[in-house]
């Protein structure tokens, strides 16, 4: 354990702890105490735990990153630089969240329907701080560092859709750090009750040059035959350290679809999990991450099939060049009991350089005897056969690797279902790949 770490993140508790959103609810107070209790007697994980053996936290352990107090953003970000982030054509509701603190000026909430809330978690601890308890006391699946998450939560979101009704127009939550040593715990919650229905866009991006620490932690609850899609978009600026974990819980015939696609951070780790606790529920998790340069990013997956019938589908790729190292865990659990589950999950890697590198491990864990399960990983490089063929037919070297490692992303991209989002995703990634320069004089 690094004590200096850990003291100092057990300094600043107490440094802001009184000013952080809910300190009036007695609950509240309990839960951030006993979460810093607990991260304190464990402290940063290290190498020498199975989980983190691949992924160092030397770069949190090293810099002072210091927590904000809760209250109203107020800062120098422009509608401007808003409206340049979101994708072009996604029409919908926007909460905006800067350094952490919900930012009402450059938020937009359109027309829901009755009884759907879509609201900063601070506000929603003020209002109804009763309607939240259930959900912030869920400790299921937690880590460490989402156990630092609820010991500083600061802001979120908080959205409940009641039975039966559609949120038809996606839920763009927009999180930007501008604050140099920053460290930023956001929580949601999404709650979908019996037949429900939303898609929520959960979207990291910061300037360039902001050193940050950004730890959140989405919870999601599913209710029977409802649906959730969820994307996760990771654009922090080249120096900020990215620590996530999304946890949902599914009711039966329950339907969730979760993409999570990384491109920034200077280390970024996401643990995803999805327990199915009811019967004939479907968990769809796709992932895609680009890495260059020194980048680290780091995927842990869990989808836990509890109950007979369930259905998962799991599908990562990774695209890894310079000297970046990626890390692929995922985990798929049958039950006992848990009779003709259908699971299958692949990772995929393309290595663009002779130093990066990926540690992929895919794993079924199975204690049922009436299950149809498959899994697998691949790691390679580009097809130089069919490199050459498109060199055959007049595109440059770099070009041909662009459309070919293109390609490759898209199998991913397209298993997101809103149009608008797909498109800015593909543009995102299309920037991000070597050659891209050359493949615009293409466009």
């Amino acid at each position: 354990m690094n004590t200096e770490s850990r003291d100092r993140f057990v300094a600043d508790f107490r440094r802001v702890v009184t000013a952080l959103p809910g300190a009036r609810q007695p609950w509240v107070s309990r839960a951030r105490h006993a979460a810093l209790d607990r991260f304190a007697a464990s402290g940063l994980p290290t190498l020498k735990d199975e989980d983190w053996k691949y992924t160092s936290l030397a770069l949190l352990e090293k810099q002072a990153f210091l927590a904000l107090p809760g209250g109203t953003a107020d800062s120098l970000v422009t509608p401007a630089q808003i409206a340049a982030l979101a994708p072009d054509g996604l029409q919908g509701h926007l909460l905006v969240f800067v350094d952490g603190r919900h930012h009402r000026g450059l938020s937009r909430l359109g027309s829901l329907p009755a009884g759907v809330a879509v609201a900063s978690l601070a506000d929603a601890l003020e209002s109804t701080p009763a309607a939240l308890e259930e959900f912030l006391l869920d400790g299921a699946h937690q880590t460490i560092l989402g156990e630092l998450n609820t010991a500083f939560m600061s802001d979120g979101a908080w959205i409940h859709v009641p039975r039966g009704v559609e949120v038809v127009e996606p839920i763009h939550l927009l999180y930007i750090a501008t604050a140099q040593g920053a460290a930023i715990h956001p929580r949601n919650l999404i709650v979908a009750e019996e037949g429900a229905q939303a898609t929520v866009i959960e979207h990291y991006a910061d300037p360039d040059g902001v050193a940050s620490f950004t730890n959140a932690v989405t919870r999601i609850v599913v209710g029977r035959d409802a649906a959730i899609e969820h994307c996760k978009l990771n654009r922090q600026a080249p120096e900020a350290i990215h620590i996530a974990g999304i946890h949902a819980v599914q009711g039966r015939m329950s339907r969730l679809a979760s993409h999570s696609v990384s491109l920034g951070g200077r280390l970024a780790r996401t643990d995803i999990t999805s327990s199915l606790d009811a019967e004939a529920a479907i968990a769809e998790l796709n992932g895609l991450y680009l890495a260059g340069g020194r980048q680290h990013v780091d995927h842990h997956t869990l989808i836990d099939h509890a109950r007979p019938g369930g259905t998962s589908r799991e599908h990562y790729r990774g695209i890894l060049d310079g000297a970046s190292r990626g890390v692929f865990n995922g985990r798929v659990v049958v039950r006992p009991g848990a009779q003709r589950t259908d699971a299958h999950q692949a990772n995929d890697n393309l290595l663009l350089s002779r130093d990066a590198e990926i540690d992929t491990k895919p794993q079924l864990e199975i204690y049922a005897d009436d299950v149809k399960c498959t899994h697998g990983a691949t790691v390679g490089q580009l097809d130089e056969a069919q490199v050459f063929y498109l060199r055959s037919r007049g595109l440059e070297d770099a070009v041909a690797r662009s459309v070919l490692t293109q390609a490759f992303a898209r199998d991913t991209i397209e298993r997101v279902r809103a149009a608008p989002l797909r498109a800015h995703l593909e543009q995102l990634v299309v920037a991000r790949l070597p050659g891209a320069m050359a493949l615009g004089a293409y466009a």
